[in-house]
């Protein structure tokens, strides 16, 4: 009977738990949100108090979404209008260089490609327009995500308001050995996540201003919006600086096939190797060293349950799960030792007798 019950139980947790993932994925990113914010929170803190403190980093935090927005809508704009107007520019550069070769001469002969590809290219203006009922559509989904944003960032404030005290309350109710070692862990993981935020976007930046440096020498259109998309994937582990070159690579072949796609190609694969070498190692040599199986399988798993969101903070939360662990086996442990100590110890006690 008693089984039957904690059966139940389970299942009947599981089920809320299903019911309840949406705000129990909020209350995971708000967590990882905190965690990440906790360290200029602390520093301003040094001077501010701490209200003061969370407000300022909550400003600057809401200062870089306007100022890339600033940076990329308007040169995404003007180069989409530079687009629809060189359009059938580049469809007659394709119909003449399919004529140059002998093998696609002959399936322009028979499916006339270049023909069609000028047709659609003529007609790529009209339909311009007709994309803005399609953006309209969105609106609701926009609207729900900037509810989520908000409610997210409303929960880790609050968590950075009261976590210190929340922290020391569940500390009291432990024992002092058992509350010093998780005070150490929390403040490890503090420190983890924080280390990896640091360093995970000051790696961005280097990822992302030097492709576009790159992207303008190979005059390679929107360089400054997917200078700031390789910068974002970049934040993601392992993959998202591929993903990335392979991104910036499709749009060569617009406007610079072959030269500037093969140049591309060997500077993504160059920089990628110095930054998985010596860029990474050096910026994240503070962070807890997780083993690379181990992240690309938090990064599927994370995206797996919370999107792009969730690859964003598998890393950390591996690290956040290995210090746990390796705290918890540090424990076990000691308590083996200490089991032994007082094996031997009665042991010496009987001899005596």
């Amino acid at each position: 009977m008693q089984t039957t019950l904690v059966v139940v139980g389970v299942l009947a947790a599981l089920y809320v738990a299903y019911l309840l993932r949406r705000p129990i994925a909020w209350l995971a990113i708000a967590l990882f949100v905190a965690l990440a914010l906790a360290p200029p929170v602390r520093f301003l803190s040094r001077w501010l108090r701490r209200g003061f403190a969370i407000a300022i980093v909550y400003v600057g935090l809401l200062l870089v979404p306007i100022g890339l927005g600033l940076a990329v809508v308007p040169p995404v704009v003007t180069q989409v209008q530079h687009f629809v107007d060189d359009a059938p520019r580049y469809a007659a550069d394709v119909r003449d260089f399919i004529e140059n070769n002998r093998t696609l001469r002959r399936l322009q002969e028979e499916y006339d490609i270049g023909g069609q590809l000028q047709a659609k290219a003529a007609e790529l203006p009209d339909k311009v327009g007709g994309a803005a009922s399609l953006l309209a559509g969105l609106g609701i989904g926009l609207v729900n995500s900037v509810l989520a944003v908000v409610t997210i960032l409303v929960l880790a404030a609050f968590m950075l308001a009261g976590g210190p005290r929340w922290r020391d309350a569940v500390m009291r109710a432990l024992p002092a050995e058992q509350a010093a070692a998780w005070r150490r862990v929390s403040d490890d993981i503090a420190v983890a996540v924080g280390n990896y935020v640091a360093g995970a976007l000051a790696q961005a930046v280097i990822a992302g201003t030097s492709s576009y440096v790159v992207m303008l020498i190979l005059g390679i259109p929107f360089s400054g919006p997917l200078a700031v998309l390789i910068a974002v994937l970049d934040l993601i582990p392992l993959i998202g600086a591929t993903i990335g070159a392979v991104l910036v690579a499709l749009v060569s072949v617009f406007v610079g096939f072959p030269v500037a796609t093969i140049v591309w190609g060997v500077w993504a694969i160059v920089y990628q190797q110095v930054e998985n070498n010596i860029i990474q190692p050096r910026i994240q040599s503070r962070a807890v060293d997780v083993q690379p199986f181990i992240v690309l399988v938090a990064v599927l798993f994370g995206g797996t349950l919370f999107g792009i969101i969730g690859a964003l903070m598998a890393a950390p939360a591996a690290a956040s799960a290995q210090i746990v662990v390796r705290e918890l086996l540090r424990q076990r442990r000691a308590v083996h030792i200490d089991t032994n100590k007082r094996g031997l110890d009665r042991m010496e006690t009987v001899q005596r007798r």
